[in-house]
């Protein structure tokens, strides 16, 4: 029986199939580009591209507009009492009465403590005894030399005995001066039995118990009080800070004490101190000011944001800190035109203070510049004005569109609750 051999299967080359597909996928390619001139040459963009094209992109827009802006410099720095007395006894004795609360608030001349005054009392009442005999002698005496005036001028006693006598009278009369000068120290040595208050502040920990046998020299003393009203706030600012500093101090600068995360305003005062030196080591100079404190919203030793009023420049143009951007061609802003389009705007900046910009050139009063959402904008672009994040207007309520409520706030602050580039 005879068998034929199947025919043999004959296989294309690898490099062959390589060939084809590469042949499809560039026969593809073609068909999409033609596709694509066709779209083009019709006038008809893509859907997808002419929706996100046409799509108008929300921003929160402000007024650029002359306004007041004040010029201030910010620091660090601590709030130090005025005034921080260590109430010491100024007898020594058994302490018979403690009279304060720890933390009170006590005024000048309350009494805080007492002392066992009996044995000064006792002192007192020897020298009222001492003046009373010295003076008993002192008239004595004075009698005696009247009686010797008269028996000189008769011849009765000579010069020796009548100078004897006014001697004696004299020096009987410097006794009883010493006695009151006695007494009237048994007297203050008595009052120094009732520890009174030197200022008006508050008290702090008291540092001896009733019933302690207490010193003058006790270096703790009894209790330390400060002070809290007026307070002083010592804060530091940088060199070169100094000219200005200087040219304005003659007629006075204002400070405002700021919590130290610069949210919260704790007093406004003036500037009393420009330390006559600058440190060696951090290149800054000491400031000090006093503010007043009748809330006690100020403690001693406590971290503040300290800001000294330099000036304020009158009617500048200015606008929203965060709406000035910067870029390789310097500082910008985006302004909205009349078209509802965004329009890149070169500008120059003279200063940045708290949440305002003060622009040098490029702006006009009542240009309309973009403060939230510059990072989706490009020039052209449509725009649609929203409200701000704190749901202001997005046109009259935006951040600094003519709402000077922020003014208060510390520069820091600003910067840490504000989106936008600053220059």
């Amino acid at each position: 029986m005879s068998t034929e051999a199947a025919p043999a299967r004959v296989e294309q080359p690898k490099a062959t199939r390589w060939v084809l597909g590469g042949v499809g996928l560039v026969g593809l390619i073609a068909v999409g580009l033609f596709m694509r001139h066709r779209h083009e040459a019709s006038g008809q963009p893509a859907p997808a591209a002419s929706a996100a094209e046409a799509r108008p992109i929300p921003v929160v827009v402000a007024q650029a507009s002359q306004r007041d802006v004040p010029v201030f410099l910010d620091g660090l720095g601590n709030a130090v009492p005025l005034i921080t007395v260590t109430v010491r006894p100024q007898v020594d004795g058994p302490l018979t009465a403690v009279l304060f609360q720890e933390g009170q608030q006590v005024k000048k001349g309350d009494v805080l403590a007492r002392i066992d005054p009996r044995p000064f009392a006792i002192q007192l009442h020897q020298a009222q005894a001492a003046l009373a005999r010295d003076q008993a002698q002192a008239k004595n005496a004075k009698v005696n030399l009247t009686r010797y005036i008269a028996l000189h001028d008769q011849g009765l006693a000579t010069q020796e005995q009548l100078d004897d006598q006014r001697a004696t009278a004299e020096q009987l009369t410097g006794t009883t001066q010493a006695d009151q000068a006695q007494i009237e120290n048994a007297q203050l040595q008595l009052t120094y039995t009732e520890v009174r208050s030197p200022v008006d502040g508050v008290t702090g920990v008291r540092q001896v118990d009733q019933g302690n046998v207490v010193h003058a020299s006790d270096a703790n003393g009894l209790v330390v009080v400060t002070q809290l009203d007026p307070m002083a706030i010592v804060f530091t600012l940088p060199q070169d800070n100094l000219p200005q500093i200087n040219q304005e101090i003659g007629a006075g600068l204002n400070i405002e004490a700021y919590s130290r995360d610069g949210d919260r305003l704790l007093g406004k005062g003036k500037l009393t101190l420009v330390d006559n030196q600058v440190s060696l080591t951090t290149a800054t100079v000491r400031l000090k000011g006093v503010v007043p404190n009748p809330d006690k919203a100020l403690w001693p030793n406590e971290f503040v944001r300290a800001r000294l009023l330099l000036a304020t420049r009158t009617g500048v143009l200015s606008v929203p800190a965060p709406a000035v951007q910067r870029g390789p061609q310097g500082t910008f802003v985006y302004i909205v035109l009349p078209d509802q389009t965004a329009a890149l705007r070169t500008i120059e900046v003279d200063t940045v203070q708290a949440q305002w910009a003060v622009i040098k050139k490029g702006l006009q009063p009542g240009d309309q510049v973009v403060v939230e959402g510059q990072n989706q904008l490009r020039p052209g672009a449509k725009v649609a004005k929203r409200a701000s994040v704190a749901g202001q207007s997005g046109s009259t309520g935006a951040p600094g569109s003519g709402d000077d409520s922020g003014s208060e706030r510390p520069a820091a602050a600003d910067k840490g609750k504000r989106g936008g580039a600053q220059p």
